[in-house]
């Protein structure tokens, strides 16, 4: 019997994935878990062997939980699932250690069998998202360039920015400059809305 943990915000989503997974004859949902910096401890109570992870969700998001399980059980098998198909989420889950990455409105039979090969050692990709990921190319911003956009998503100024993030107001105007370039977009609030389309965020 494979010993799934399901991670997922939304309880209903989450109900639901675990009753259909729960259809298959050789999966047993045996942990849950609806905030990502639960998922840890989860995964060691219960000793799983595969991690369902959703990529939005509190305390950490999935992408973090993912890297978290990578380092503390290198041996549970990471599926990252996410309603966004966003090409920059791919490849970051990849660095995280995932070993699949499907959309949510997969067919569940295809999320079963995603399972199943994960744990013989495969790694399983949407398709489109591979294609999507290999035409968009790698994130151009850095950590912490990310960072900065990631604070001023919320509108803060550059003095709240600098504040939260430990830099003076001058090093926060010259990261959102270039991330205002790299991303091609003409203000701040539409870098962080192109960085986030593409799951560079």
């Amino acid at each position: 019997m494979i010993r799934v943990l399901l991670a997922e915000d939304q309880s209903m989503v989450r109900e639901a994935l675990a009753a259909l997974l729960s259809l298959e004859g050789d999966l047993e949902v045996v942990a849950q878990a609806s905030r990502g910096d639960e998922v840890l401890a989860a995964a060691r109570a219960h000793a799983v062997d595969v991690a369902l992870l959703d990529i939005e969700m509190p305390g950490l998001s999935g992408l973090d939980a993912a890297a978290v399980l990578r380092d503390e059980l290198p041996g549970v098998k990471v599926v990252i699932l996410t309603t966004f198909g966003r090409p920059g989420y791919l490849r970051r889950a990849m660095e995280a250690g995932a070993h699949a990455f499907l959309v949510k409105d997969a067919p569940a039979a295809r999320l079963a069998d995603a399972v199943r090969r994960v744990l013989g050692g495969e790694r399983v990709i949407d398709p489109a998202l591979a294609a999507a990921a290999l035409a968009d190319g790698v994130s151009p911003l850095t950590e912490r360039e990310r960072e900065v956009l990631r604070t001023a998503g919320d509108g803060s100024t550059n003095a709240e920015i600098a504040a939260a993030l430990h830099l003076s107001a001058g090093t926060v105007r010259n990261y959102l400059s270039t991330a205002i370039q790299k991303t091609g977009a003409r203000n701040r609030a539409e870098a962080v809305r192109t960085a986030r389309d593409k799951g560079w965020l």
